[in-house]
């Protein structure tokens, strides 16, 4: 008894000698305030970041563009961006799969937040993580918020718009295949996938945004647990181009009314006009948001594997270079005689 009265008291005392614990390595910081506008940093290692507008253009507003982002770190994970405010020089960050795996799909991942912050810890940092074992190249998109004063509905749309944009621009640069450059967006971020979906011939038409030359269209859009988007009904809904690309819708059904509505929406305006490849899941259990996340086992965490199956169905993991099923069906619609209207 004495003997294991003497041992429990050595390893107390070990214990109470423990060296402390290091800080974080490789925090990601915000880059400095200079003369200059903002110079938008990696929040993943390796990413590449180029903003979305050329230093002067109107489209910023100047009084702004040199201030500095804001990040809001994780309360329990050393180093990890949870979401980021203040961007006034909103920008695209480029992540390459490698070479033997890569299909040249890419997806412009539009983080939600309600347009008050940009939650791109969950709802992009780790599906480039996610997305890079299925051989698919993930863009993180940080778009200027209606918390900082500025409006979500174009603002932030052209924001979305001009990221395809850039993308496409840079194809060739990162491996990309250009006629596989799709948007995903969550919650508040598939209000901006959602209109990038039906809206880029508007977008095509302006003068003041770069790479006028390059198609702002994207080849797919994927739109997970939807804000109001332009089908809502308190909107003027736009015309829906024969060319629209297509779509994976998801939600919680009854658990997440509103954004199940939101959803339902644009499923029947793409289902009126007949536009082909639009996938639709609205789960019986779950609440909005949630991400990648298990969501304790229920159907609802597993959508991410329903993306897969539509993507894959459509051709994107084919190889780069090879013309997609999506595309295929896209120009047999956008072929066919007008239909007469109902």
């Amino acid at each position: 008894m004495v003997k294991s009265f003497t041992v429990i008291l050595l390893l107390s005392g070990a214990w109470a000698q423990r060296p402390p614990i290091p800080a974080p390595q490789s925090v990601p910081q915000p880059g400095p305030v200079n003369s200059g506008p903002y110079a938008p940093q990696a929040i993943l290692p390796g990413g590449v970041v180029m903003p979305l507008y050329p230093p002067g253009s109107p489209l910023l507003k100047a009084e702004r563009v040199r201030e500095a982002e804001k990040y809001n770190m994780s309360q329990a994970v050393p180093g990890r961006i949870s979401s980021i405010v203040n961007i006034h020089n909103p920008s695209v960050e480029f992540h390459v799969v490698e070479r033997g795996i890569n299909t040249g799909a890419v997806i412009i991942l539009a983080a939600g937040g309600g347009h008050r912050t940009l939650n791109v810890g969950g709802e992009a940092a780790d599906f480039v993580r996610y997305f890079y074992s299925f051989g698919i190249n993930c863009v993180i998109l940080r778009n200027r918020l209606r918390a900082d004063g500025y409006v979500a509905e174009v603002d932030a749309v052209n924001d979305a718009l001009q990221a395809v944009r850039t993308v496409r621009a840079y194809a060739k640069d990162f491996h990309y295949d250009p006629n596989k450059i799709g948007i995903m967006g969550f919650s508040a971020g598939a209000e901006l996938s959602a209109p990038a979906a039906v809206l880029f011939d508007e977008y095509a038409k302006r003068t003041d945004a770069p790479l006028a030359d390059v198609s702002a269209r994207p080849d797919f859009a994927g739109i997970i647990y939807p804000g109001p988007t332009p089908f809502a009904r308190n909107r003027t809904a736009p015309p829906v181009p024969p060319n629209t690309p297509p779509a994976f819708i998801a939600s919680a059904g009854p658990g997440d009314r509103v954004h199940a509505v939101w959803a339902m929406e644009y499923y029947s305006a793409m289902l009126t006009a007949g536009i082909p490849n639009v996938e639709m899941h609205l789960y019986g259990n779950g609440v909005h948001g949630g991400s990648l996340t298990d969501r304790s086992g229920i159907p609802f965490g597993t959508w991410q594997l329903r993306f897969i199956d539509w993507f894959r169905d459509l051709g994107f993991l084919g190889k780069p270079g090879v013309e997609t099923k999506a595309a295929k069906d896209v120009a047999a619609f956008v072929s066919q005689p007008a239909q007469p209207s109902r």
